[in-house]
């Protein structure tokens, strides 16, 4: 068998792909969904779907380009979060008075009951996500700026908002796209 000159796997060319921070955030991510799931009070309610009722709740009626700037959910993604969350009754739809083209999402009382009941299991589910760490380790993720400003700034990123591969993709489809497929 011949000799190869250049190295053939990622391995072999310094890559452990294991090691990357794109896999390790997807494996604490998994972690994270997994026991939210687990200890959600309703089981078919998702983060996503929870991150934006608790949205409506703090910032009160809401565009969907609103929703998508607040939560960093791409606009395909937040149609069908609106639709599912429309059909559990935990939210309202309606038009913007000053644009007829504009989709308003409220929270009703049943959404905002179900966020009351699920701010002490999101809570212990944040506690759960981390338990793998020491006290000192979880006050180096949470308490010290530099890593939430880090994270921060790579959810920008991945938000299209700065993108140094090309022009922002989330954007430009907000207003066209998100609001075109939702009926009322």
């Amino acid at each position: 068998m011949p000799e190869r000159d250049k190295p053939h796997t990622p391995a072999e060319y310094g890559y452990e792909f294991s090691e990357q921070v794109g896999h390790l955030l997807r494996r604490a991510y998994q972690r994270h969904t997994a026991i939210f799931q687990r200890h959600s009070c309703d089981k078919q309610l998702t983060a996503i779907q929870f991150v934006t009722l608790c949205t409506l709740v703090e910032r009160g009626p809401s565009s969907l380009t609103d929703i998508v700037q607040a939560t960093a959910i791409d606009p395909a993604t937040v149609r069908g979060v609106i639709k599912r969350l429309k059909a559990r009754d935990w939210i309202a739809l309606s038009t913007c008075a000053q644009d007829q083209r504009k989709v308003i999402v409220t929270i009703t009382p049943e959404g905002e009951g179900l966020v009351d009941e699920m701010v002490p299991a999101a809570q212990r589910i944040s506690d759960l996500t981390m338990e793998n760490l020491n006290p000192a380790e979880r006050v180096a993720l949470l308490a010290f700026d530099d890593v939430k400003g880090i994270l921060r700034r790579m959810g920008r990123t991945l938000a299209g908002r700065t993108d140094p591969a090309g022009p922002s993709t989330v954007s430009s489809g907000i207003s066209a796209g998100v609001t075109s497929d939702l009926r009322l």
